[in-house]
């Protein structure tokens, strides 16, 4: 059995701090966070068991198909704002936070961020370029904190999708850096045209557990923002290639393999649409998700962001017309839908470049993981258990 073979690996690679919180703050408070969100539906209540917070959109790099590239000017996430945010869910039993950037390792307050919070686990999506020894050492400290590196492909496929140079071998670098620290590290690789063979295979799972890796996060690449790079999009057939491989892959290696798109089934699934997890922008805008940067509500001046959500008419009526819509993204499905539904809500673009309608507008309805007829269950008893039980998919990013 696989799963033993993982569990043997944490016990011998981490260190024991990291791992008594990975298992104590993300695993029984996740646990938790998911029955109180359950409890929470059957009032015809709604409050996120994960939230996920972009704490600036300034970055290094230049990403193809990147949504978090502002024209009028970085923004920033106050230290105060995001303590709300994170006071507000611990009072509703949520406990797990993703913390995006652009590059949040530019973020200045970032490590005193986790340290105010060591009941709680930060999950930190992260290039890999900044992350050197000193940050992954301040992360062995607090425990409470796993880097999730991105790795788009091997050298040059990897420059080119990053729009920077040696990107490849820094993010290795920092992989290394977080395993001589004995961090929980993951890496996420947004699959497309460019790296589905490189990436979607055994020899990279193998390479990745070498190098010490502990769960690889898959998803599916969307062709979104000013350079949305649209031939780099999946086909139909490349997405259930990818979702069989990862379901047999799953039974083999020794290494958690993540994806936030398929139920336990292999049902496409939408966290946003099913109110398991919504986003925080860098400018304190309440959005249905990461790439769909509209919103009607700001946690800034507000001190009940509970209220903000729950109250929320555009994110109720998003998660209705969602749903009704396709069990897949909605952004990649059906782009002019959402365009009419952002309109006719008078929902504020949060773009920070002003074009948010103008870029959906030019986008073509793609393939999703939304495949009719061709689901693929999980094969996994863990996995068939974690994600009808415990995470949904083992994460929310959707």
């Amino acid at each position: 059995m696989v799963f033993p073979r993982i569990a043997f690996r944490l016990l011998k690679e981490m260190d024991k701090v990291c791992l008594g919180k990975l298992a104590w703050n993300m695993g029984y408070k996740g646990m938790k966070a998911m029955r109180a969100f359950e409890k929470r539906g059957r009032r015809s209540e709604v409050f996120p068991p994960f939230l996920f917070i972009s704490l600036t959109d300034a970055c290094n790099l230049r990403c193809q198909g990147c949504w978090t590239r502002p024209s009028l000017g970085s923004r920033s996430l106050t230290g105060e704002d995001v303590d709300l945010v994170i006071r507000t869910a611990r009072m509703k039993g949520s406990h797990f936070f993703g913390l995006l950037g652009g590059e949040p390792l530019l973020w200045d307050g970032l490590f005193d961020l986790m340290a105010r919070w060591p009941d709680c686990y930060f999950q930190v999506f992260t290039n890999g370029t900044l992350l050197d020894a000193e940050r992954a050492e301040k992360m062995r400290v607090l425990g409470n904190v796993t880097p999730l590196i991105s790795v788009e492909g091997v050298e040059d496929t990897s420059d080119i999708r990053r729009g920077g140079e040696k990107v490849h071998e820094r993010a290795m670098a920092a992989i290394e850096c977080a395993r001589n620290a004995g961090l929980f590290i993951g890496v996420a690789s947004s699959i497309c045209q460019s790296n589905i063979e490189d990436l979607a295979s055994g020899r990279f799972v193998e390479e990745m557990i070498r190098k010490g890796v502990h769960y690889l996060w898959y998803y599916i690449y969307r062709p979104v923002g000013p350079e949305p790079s649209p031939e780099l999009a999946l086909s139909g057939e490349q997405i259930v290639h990818l979702r069989r491989f990862m379901v047999e892959e799953r039974l083999l290696s020794p290494i958690l393999i993540i994806d936030a798109y398929w139920d336990h089934l292999g049902r496409a699934i939408c966290p946003a649409a099913a109110g398991i997890s919504h986003h925080v922008g860098p400018a304190g805008d309440i959005e249905p998700c990461p790439p769909i940067q509209f919103s009607k509500e700001n946690i800034r001046g507000d001190a009940r962001v509970d209220r903000l959500i729950q109250n929320s008419l555009f994110l109720r009526d998003f998660r209705d017309f969602a749903a009704r819509t396709t069990m897949g993204c909605v952004l990649l499905e059906a782009p002019q839908d959402l365009e009419k539904f952002v309109s006719s809500q008078e929902a504020k673009d949060t773009t920070g470049r002003g074009t948010g309608l103008q870029e959906i507008q030019a986008m073509t309805a793609r393939d999703g993981h939304h495949q009719p007829g061709r689901e693929i269950p999980e094969r996994s008893f863990f996995y068939r258990w974690a994600k009808k039980k415990w995470f949904c998919g083992l994460g929310a990013y959707g």
